[in-house]
């Protein structure tokens, strides 16, 4: 999820058990402070391993097992730096910040990156697809909340503000199991038989989603919009990735052919070639317009790198101004024009 949502909610259930009166500011404050924390772990990076990043961000410091010490931490710190200015016993800070952190990882699992909220025990990545990782309908209510609750001293507003975000965190949950109802059906009526079906919400809303699916040799990529009523955008499909057929020249020995198979864990094996560039591996999971298969993110594989050099990363954003309409237009439920 984002740093301001994060944030908000990490201080939302500070404030919510906080007293009136300084107490709750200061709640607050370390609450939303303790909120966005776990995020450090993007600082954890390799000048030559670019995958090393996606090992370490949500792991350690996303695990439920690891709110104590992250919390603490925290509330270590921030009582050592500003004591005075919060005006909070150790305890208090220690309390407020922890119960901020506490609510990071669980938001980020009810988004569709994936989570290891119970590392080290295992490397499993929670992914609940219940909202997007930007979600103004979901922010700022909160965040409205929030300051009416500082500038009124009353934790009531923080409370309503938990409800609320449970309510529509609620509704994206009703709204995927619909979604995945229409991909469902959609697969049944080409004739499939998926091996997995997933509905992932598209960018800052919980009404037009994503649909992939996979089937013995290709990966299937649609929308739906389920305002209402559900209207299907029939998408794009996409060969699954075979290492042996795909590139025939790396050898299992090599540091490449490792990554890729750190790349899988990472993209929950929804791997797929470039259609436009061979040499580059995509996660056919994610794309700005939800029913076209347009990497966001991936790997790129070199014949002529050593047996110990990485694979490299890319990262691509096309908002152009033919994807912007072409979303909104699908955001309202209106029909494509024909390309």
């Amino acid at each position: 999820m984002d740093p301001i949502t994060q944030g908000v909610l990490g201080a939302s259930l500070p404030q919510a058990a906080a007293r009136p009166g300084k107490q709750l500011a200061a709640a607050t404050l370390v609450g939303a402070i303790g909120g966005m924390t776990p995020d450090l772990d993007v600082l954890i990076r390799s000048s030559t391993d670019p995958l090393l990043f996606l090992e370490f961000h949500r792991q350690f410091t996303h695990s439920l097992l690891f709110i104590p010490i992250g919390g603490a931490i925290t509330g270590l710190i921030l009582y050592a730096l500003f004591r005075r200015f919060l005006g909070l016993g150790l305890w208090p800070t220690l309390l407020f910040t922890t119960l901020g952190y506490a609510t990071h990882a669980l938001l980020d699992a009810c988004t569709t990156y994936g989570t290891q909220l119970l590392w080290p025990l295992t490397d499993t990545r929670f992914a609940w697809n219940t909202v997007s990782i930007i979600d103004p309908l979901f922010t700022l209510p909160l965040l409205a909340l929030i300051i009416a609750g500082v500038l009124k001293q009353r934790p009531a507003f923080a409370r309503a503000g938990l409800v609320y975000g449970l309510c529509y965190l609620s509704l994206g949950a009703v709204q995927r199991e619909r979604a995945e109802a229409a991909g469902w059906a959609l697969a049944e009526s080409r004739g499939h038989t998926p091996i997995r079906l997933e509905a992932k919400p598209s960018f800052a809303n919980i009404w037009l989603w994503k649909l992939v699916y996979e089937t013995d040799n290709h990966f299937y990529v649609d929308a739906v919009h389920v305002l209402d009523k559900a209207t299907l955008y029939p998408g794009q499909r996409a060969r699954k990735l075979d290492i042996a057929r795909d590139f025939p020249w790396l050898a299992p020995n090599t540091q490449q052919y490792r990554d890729i198979h750190r790349f899988a864990w990472f993209s929950n094996r929804y791997l797929a070639l470039d259609a436009h560039d061979p040499a580059r591996i995509i996660d056919a999971r994610y794309s700005l317009i939800p029913n076209e298969i347009s990497p966001l993110w991936g790997i790129i594989l070199r014949p002529e790198a050593s047996p110990t050099e990485h694979v490299g990363y890319f990262a691509e954003r096309d908002t152009s101004a033919a994807k912007r309409k072409k979303f909104l237009a699908m955001l309202w439920g209106e029909p494509l024009a024909r390309e």
